[in-house]
């Protein structure tokens, strides 16, 4: 059922806490990507508008629960008052006096900006009183951290037992429309392109999927699982010798269910995973790969796959198709990234590389819709409940 948002929620003059995802990458106090930020927003000027007062929490990094002044939300609030346009005060705790002096600063209709949830160790392990102790100077409380919605922390479970009212943001709630239609009606042929490090880490999405998609295209190192099963040549490139099996189930249950399920048929190879080393293109079933690894799709791979999308109507994409970080190995995945937007289909990127290659390719404007949340994605696709989204009220229960 779909859950109540903030369209619903009156937050008129009121102290609203929302839960964002400015988990964004920071070195040496500067932002690289500010694109989490940047899709909060709506919702924050949504509750401006009507007069709120904001207290934002959010998390960045894995300090477990200490301070790690490396992963302060300092910067992020200078960046977010650049965007909005308006002064964001900066809370020093995410809790206790500093909270209290910072919501006073910022007055009636003002921002405030949380350290660090993180630092709490109660954040993690969903702490009922420092879940209490964050929701204490809150009317209501929004959720708009789909990132975050497969972490079960105090932020976005346990807070929500402790305020008046709940509802979902509008980034949360466009998350979880797109995702679930991908789920329910999609528009065929439905094709999900999965890439990445290992299959392990992509196995329930699959299983989930197989029932649902008609071609399910796969890249990057997890491939070399389904080829040692196949009892092709792999070099040093990445296998997960447990899985061999498992991949070998799922190419008999998509044939069983009349999905196509397709492997690169040439990729670029080399020696070491270094910047300037040199590679060659190769057949997937040619020996000559010896004691080297597969660091990207091939060309004929990528016309392949590009035709086969320029035929979809829907299409979901997780994960790079190769060595993304090492730009001599990005040119598959950037070459997906243009053959998805090329696409005349509904489309929805989620991962950290995908949605970076998007970004290289210069084609955001024509993705149907870019997920801010990697994991909590693949769990939603996976099948698997989201307990941040679980703890929202239901869109006909009102308040919580």
């Amino acid at each position: 059922m779909p859950k109540r948002t903030i369209h619903t929620l009156d937050v008129d003059g009121r102290c609203v806490f929302i839960r964002v995802d400015f988990n964004v990458p920071i070195r040496d106090g500067v932002i690289g990507d500010d694109t989490r930020i940047r899709a909060a927003l709506p919702t924050l000027i949504h509750a401006l508008a009507r007069g709120a007062t904001l207290i934002l929490g959010s998390h960045l990094g894995r300090p477990k629960g200490t301070v790690n002044p490396v992963l302060t939300l300092k910067p992020v609030a200078a960046r977010l008052a650049e965007l909005l346009g308006r002064p964001v005060v900066f809370a020093t705790d995410a809790v206790g006096d500093a909270v209290t002096g910072a919501v006073s600063h910022a007055g009636p209709g003002g921002v405030v900006l949380l350290e660090n949830l993180r630092f709490h160790p109660g954040e993690e392990a969903n702490d009922p009183v420092f879940a209490e102790t964050l929701a204490a100077p809150a009317d209501c409380y929004v959720d708009d951290a789909f990132g975050a919605a497969h972490r079960a922390h105090a932020s976005t479970v346990g807070i929500v037992n402790h305020v008046p009212e709940a509802a979902a943001g509008l980034l949360m709630a466009a998350e979880l429309r797109h995702l679930s239609a991908l789920l329910e009606s999609p528009a065929r042929p439905f094709i999900a392109v999965l890439g990445g490090a290992k299959v392990s880490g992509k196995l329930e999405v699959i299983e989930n999927l197989l029932g649902r998609i008609d071609t399910l295209l796969i890249g990057g190192a997890m491939a070399y699982t389904f080829f040692s099963a196949r009892g092709l040549p792999v070099g040093r490139s990445l296998v997960e010798a447990a899985l061999i099996d498992a991949t070998r189930a799922i190419e008999r249950d998509a044939a069983t269910r009349g999905v196509r399920l397709e492997l690169p048929s040439d990729h670029i190879v080399a020696a070491t995973l270094e910047v300037g080393v040199s590679h060659e293109t190769l057949g997937v079933e040619d020996p000559a790969i010896g004691n080297r690894l597969g660091v990207d799709i091939g060309p004929a791979t990528v016309a392949r796959y590009a035709a086969t999308l320029a035929r979809a109507r829907t299409i979901v994409w997780n994960g790079p198709m190769g060595v993304f970080e090492i730009d001599t190995f990005a040119t598959g995945t950037v070459a997906i990234a243009e053959a998805v937007a090329g696409s005349a289909a509904a489309s929805i990127v989620g991962g950290g590389d995908s949605v970076a290659a998007i970004g290289r390719a210069g084609v955001g404007d024509r993705i149907t819709h870019i997920s801010t949340g990697g994991g909590a994605m693949l769990d939603f696709l996976a099948g698997r409940r989201l307990p941040g989204v679980d703890a929202l009220p239901d869109a006909a229960e009102g308040n919580c």
